[in-house]
Formats: C-alpha cells, structure tokens, sequence
C-alpha cells in the first residue's frame, strides 16, 4: 500500500472522530488487585463464582468466555459498563460507561464495589486500591487463557530474543500484576494539540499526585514503577507506542507524522492471533507478507501472512495521552488509586481540560519545574522516584501542585455538578507532600502490617 494511503487510513481513524458532534462524555477504567488474605494464590474458581453471582445481581450479559469456558468479560447494556479481567484473574476491571458528569459513575461505583467486596469477603479476599499487587509473589501470574491474552503473555516474554541497546526489566508478567486507573474525555479537534500539549507538560505532576506502584522488597525508591514496566518491556521496543510524547506538535500534519512512526504486533486471522516483532505501521503494509507465530495445540507454529487493510485495527498505542478512534484521549499514567479517592484521576482531569487554555498558558511560564534543562518526560522519570531532583525547590514545586489544583477545581466548579469535592483527597495530599505510594512505605517504615495497609488502601 502506498503511504499516502496509510496515512488517509490513520486520518480516518484517529482525526475525523475528533472533528464529530461532541457531548463532553467521562468514560472510566478502573483496575484493581484480588488479593487473598490468607497469602495464597487467588483461586480462579472463586473469581468465576463471583462473575456469576456478580452477573446474576446486576443483570449483566456474558460478552467473554475463555477456552476453558468461564466469564472473563459481563456487560450492562442499558449504562454500557463492564466487567472484566485484565490479563489475569489476579486483576478486575470495572469499565463505567460514559455520563456527562462523575457523580452519577461513581453511584454505580460504589454500588458495584460494595457487592464485590461482601462476596469476596466470603472467601476472606479483598479488592485494593493498589497500582502492584502486593501479594504478586503469592499468585498465579499466568494469563487468562484465550487467543488475545496469551499472545500479549508470549509477547511480553519474547524480550530475551531482542538485540537491542535498550534495557529489559525481568517481569514480563506484569499485565497480571499490576492495575490502572484510566479516563477518557472527548476532545475536539480545535483543542486537540493543545491537549496533548498541555497534559504531556503536567505529567510530572501526575506523578507527585498519584504514585502508587510500588514494588515491595525489591525498587522501593520507584514510587510509581508502572511506567518502567511498561516502557522498559516489549511494549517499548518502539518508544513512540508508550509513554509520553517528547516533541512538540505544530500541526495536525506533525501529529499524523507521529502516528505513522508507531508500531504493529499483532493480528488475527480467523480464530487465531499472530504475534511478530514489532514494524512501523508504514512499512508493514509495505511489506508483501510478515513471519509470526500462533499458539495451537499446546505450541507455537510460525505462520506468513498478507498485511490487510482491516489489520488498521489491530494498532495500538499505550501513551499516557492517547488518542483513540472514538475522538476521545484516554489518559493512562495514573496507578489504581486507593479506593475511597478512586474518582481523583477523572476529577482532576476533567477539571483541567474544563481550563486547558489557562492550564497551557500556566505551564508556558512555569520556571518551577521547567526551563532547567529537562524535557517533561525527563522530569516525570525523576519525579517518579522517592528523591526529588536537587535543583527543584520543594517550597515552589508544591505551590504549583496547589495552582493546578485550583485550577481543576475552577473548572470542576463552572460544570455545576458538585464534583469538584472529589479533588479534596489531592489537595490534601499536597497539603502533606505525599501521595498513596509515599505513604505505604511510611506506613511500612513504621511498622504497620502490610495487610492492614491493603485493607486500608480497600
């Protein structure tokens, strides 16, 4: 295929959703751990017990049954929300479907959650608001298995065969151990590069708000390691399919320029996902036909196949601003947040897109954090970390953290709905200059059991 061809494909998909009627929709994703409190591996049996009981409650309709025949995926058709797994039966996802305001999200929330937890209870296991399952070590870290999973499983593990000058991190399971807590907001083309620009520039403040990933025993001093598992792992390979954008979009052009450096890994082909290394989307349509790999009868079997234009679909992208084909940009840097501030990450969103033009024009003149030699992605790699950079004045740097709360709340304000209150739990953070990941460990260092903080972190 010719790239001008490519390139209209990527237009269709990622830029004229933008450009549609927009209704200003929330839609929410929010993983969370299974823990088993008896320090034993989750038994699936009683996660498929739940499903059932789950379904059976909220009249829910299966969408997803593995090859082993059990539910790892119920929707509610009327409000469109959905319960699955991510990767494992180690970690449940509840994906709320989209309203135009949070309160209503987080009635059904809650109303979800508290069923969850009394059933889980049963079999004393709890649900967390963890962004690394602090009992990973205790389970079974193997994939749900049907075509999609297993294929992300094998390819996350496929890194040893890679001669790369990049570092690999040794948890290629880490899709079954660590858990989200995701948003997505319609954007509108007028306001789409202005978007991208404005949240790429406020992630290093993300990660002052929301760390809490932690892995326990072995990088403490990582205080949010979800973006090291992602970035320093198969997924990786190509910088630009993760992370944060490190370059400046002056036009749509240069967006869709972006766009095309991405990579493919994966198809399916009747019942079965191939899986390849992964090729710039351009030259894999270029190619004549692509070598992978299908998993069948217990084993892997190499396979050639013809790139077709439906394998569109199959490109993805994990960057903290991610542009989908729903003409909405879903951001995914957050950990799962302790339950009881669960609706933080939306809020604080929200609030901000609500004065993305002030948000931009704050962050242009800021001399806090930039304008010291540091691109944001530089900055949000050190801010990750338990140590904050010596050049940054503590002082300055949390009187930021409070003018861009402000501003998610002035924005939260004007929407009339009374969600700005859900920021409180953040301005309370900044307040003690610590966030979720920051206080586990104090908690540790003082002596507390790590299993009250999960219940607590319940």
């Amino acid at each position: 295929m010719e790239r001008e061809f490519v390139r209209e494909q990527l237009y269709q998909k990622y830029i004229m959703p933008t450009k549609e009627k927009k209704d200003n929709c929330i839609g929410i994703e929010i993983e969370m751990p299974i823990i088993n409190l008896e320090k034993k591996a989750v038994d699936f049996s009683v996660v498929h017990k739940i499903t059932n009981s789950f379904m059976e409650q909220f009249q829910f309709q299966v969408v997803g049954r593995d090859e082993e025949d059990n539910i790892y995926s119920i929707l509610d058709s009327v409000h469109g929300d959905i319960l699955s797994y991510d990767c494992s039966y180690n970690n449940l996802e509840l994906s709320l479907g989209k309203e135009k305001e949070l309160i209503t999200i987080h009635q059904r929330f809650l109303s979800y959650y508290h069923f969850l937890q009394e059933e889980f209870g049963k079999y004393h296991y709890t649900l967390t608001g963890m962004g690394v399952n602090p009992y990973r070590i205790y389970n079974h870290n193997v994939p749900i298995p049907n075509g999609r999973y297993r294929m992300l499983f094998h390819h996350l593990h496929s890194y040893k065969k890679y001669d790369l000058p990049m570092f690999f991190h040794h948890y290629p399971e880490f899709g079954t151990f660590s858990s989200a807590s995701q948003v997505q907001l319609d954007v509108n083309y007028e306001e789409l590069l202005t978007t991208i620009h404005a949240f790429t520039k406020v992630e290093p403040i993300k990660a002052i708000l929301f760390s809490n990933s932690v892995l326990l025993e072995e990088q403490e001093e990582l205080l949010c390691c979800r973006d090291m598992l992602w970035e320093n792992s198969t997924q990786g390979v190509n910088p630009h399919n993760v992370g944060m954008f490190d370059c400046t979009f002056e036009s749509e052009e240069d967006l869709l320029s972006y766009i095309e450096s991405t990579s493919i890994y994966c198809v399916e082909r009747g019942d079965k996902y191939i899986n390849f290394p992964p090729i710039n989307i351009v030259e894999y349509f270029n190619r004549p036909y692509v070598e992978g790999e299908y998993y069948e009868n217990g084993a892997y079997k190499s396979i050639r196949i013809v790139p077709q234009i439906e394998d569109f679909q199959y490109l993805r992208t994990f960057k903290f601003e991610d542009l989908t084909f729903r003409g909405t940009i879903e951001f995914r840097s957050v950990c799962c947040q302790p339950i009881k501030d669960c609706m933080t990450v939306a809020a604080f969103h929200l609030g901000l897109k609500n004065r993305l033009q002030e948000l931009d024009e704050l962050l242009k003149q800021d001399h806090v954090i930039y304008h010291h030699g540091y691109t944001a992605e530089e900055l949000r790699k050190m801010f990750v970390r338990s140590e904050l950079p010596s050049f940054i004045d503590k002082e300055k740097l949390y009187k930021l953290v409070r003018d861009i709360l402000e501003l998610a709340k002035e924005g939260l304000i004007s929407r009339g709905y009374g969600e700005e209150s859900m920021l409180k739990p953040l301005f309370e953070r900044m307040e003690n200059q610590t966030n979720p990941a920051k206080r586990m460990l104090e908690l540790r260092k003082q002596g507390t059991d790590l299993q009250e903080i999960i219940l607590e972190y319940a």
